[in-house]
């Protein structure tokens, strides 16, 4: 497929937005950058997700029951299978597929549960407190367990989005479904979607639930705790080993860690898979464009493009999601590119989807004085396949005559569109974006609706 970092829904040419659905869409070919934190569940308003929390934590527990009562070599086996979930897609991962954790890591998880005495005795309230006890024990852990201690919910959720959205789905087999009320991991044959790359099946998690980092972390636990309550002045601090050594022999730290974090709840707040800038922010941005000289003068060229590349990606939102900015380079000149999927959102986004096959928006951000007939030729020749005949030029200055007659040439000719937004349209689309009267995104059209007007019928 040849869009940019395609997600689920462009494979199969399905109009949502990542703000008008519930879960976090699916990359095809590589990771969502957040993971599952289970203190979302714990905190969360909802007793279906609190009840779901009381399940993983159920199941993590039932590890040392089994260890108590003799049964190591079952319970390793359950802690090695729940710890890599691939069908979520979640973490780091340019392949998407993760290794499993090792019997060695696997026993010194497992041994918590015989040499704490607490949690001998009562088990963990929060089982991401792992994480401050063994090493090597990280958030991508904490999220693939969760997820699977739960993904019998989480196939019943993804079928019913798939049903809500129209997202195709077909009969799998997943060999990796727990079953919380004989406590073992089996297979079940059910419908999912697939990820048409690698033919294996794609489950959908809430974004709700996702984090960045654990509520629950060793460097928060470090920080904010340990060196403000514990460490004494004049001590070495410890390295990492040191301090897991620590907290495995004074357990009851790491629970009044805890018990603060628990206080804190209202702190903890999903990660959005994309962060608007404040209006403040904006507007900061928009006066250090307009104040910054054309040309590379003071690495002025990159200024422009870092400052634009972030107001931008805000104004639009949500109408057009962010896929990725990328740099090429065209007769020995570097262009910085924002690339956003065309989700066809509005009337005048679903027209550039239909007449000009366009599925992806390139803008192409240009520090000049004055667009001159090479840029529109550049683009010209960048604008095929995924973004079909349509793009846009982000500069400084409103084009002169010669350019605009040169665009309006390209489209009798060869039925493309390319409109240029300039400093002035910047700055309506943040004052825009300030009022939250209208949608900054239809200063975009305006400028649409000018070039067709302008072009011969």
């Amino acid at each position: 497929m040849s869009i940019i970092r395609p997600r689920l829904n462009d494979f199969f040419s399905i109009p949502i937005t990542q703000e008008e659905v519930d879960f976090a869409i699916p990359f095809i070919d590589e990771d969502i950058p957040l993971y599952v934190d289970p203190f979302l569940l714990w905190k969360s308003p909802s007793m279906q997700d609190n009840s779901l929390h009381l399940s993983i934590t159920n199941s993590f527990n039932n590890l040392g029951h089994l260890i108590s009562k003799g049964n190591e070599k079952e319970a390793l086996e359950i802690l090695i299978r729940a710890s890599e979930c691939n069908e979520v897609g979640l973490g780091n991962s340019k392949t998407k597929e993760g290794k499993r954790i090792g019997e060695k890591l696997a026993n010194k998880i497992l041994n918590q549960f015989s040499s704490i005495s607490q949690l001998n005795k009562s088990g963990f309230i929060h089982f991401e407190e792992i994480q401050l006890l063994v090493e090597n024990f990280s958030k991508d852990r904490v999220s693939d367990i969760a997820c699977n201690f739960i993904q019998s919910f989480l196939v019943d959720y993804t079928i019913e989005q798939c049903e809500k959205f129209g997202i195709p789905i077909q009969k799998v087999q997943l060999k990796n479904i727990y079953n919380s009320k004989t406590n073992t991991f089996g297979e079940e044959v059910t419908h999912l979607p697939i990820n048409p790359i690698s033919n294996t099946p794609i489950i959908f998690t809430p974004k709700r639930w996702l984090k960045h980092i654990p509520w629950i972390n060793t460097d928060d636990y470090f920080n904010s705790y340990y060196v403000k309550n514990i460490h004494k002045e004049g001590e070495e601090f410890p390295d990492k080993i040191k301090l897991l050594n620590f907290n495995r022999q004074n357990y009851d730290i790491v629970q009044a860690y805890t018990s603060i974090k628990e206080k804190q709840f209202e702190n903890c707040k999903n990660d959005p898979l994309f962060n608007q800038i404040p209006v403040t922010s904006a507007k900061r941005k928009i006066s250090t464009i307009t104040k910054l000289p054309t040309g590379k003068t003071e690495n002025a060229d990159r200024k422009f493009e870092d400052n634009a590349c972030q107001l931008i990606t805000s104004l639009v939102y949500p109408h057009l999601d962010f896929a990725q900015e990328q740099s090429r380079t065209e007769s020995g000149v570097q262009i910085r590119d924002l690339i956003f999927y065309n989700n066809k959102s509005s009337d005048f986004l679903k027209e550039i989807y239909e007449k000009y096959n366009c599925t992806q928006i390139v803008m192409e951000l240009k520090n000049v004085k004055e667009v001159q007939q090479e840029h529109i030729l550049q683009l010209n020749r960048y604008l095929k396949e995924q973004f079909g005949s349509f793009g846009i030029i982000v500069t400084r200055n409103p084009p002169p005559s010669k350019v605009l007659k040169n665009i309006i040439d390209l489209w009798s000719a060869h039925r493309k569109c390319i409109l240029i937004l300039d400093d002035n349209d910047l700055k309506m689309m943040t004052q825009v974006f300030e009022s939250k009267q209208r949608n900054p995104i239809e200063v975009i059209k305006k400028k649409y609706i000018e070039f067709t007007r302008a072009c011969p019928s």
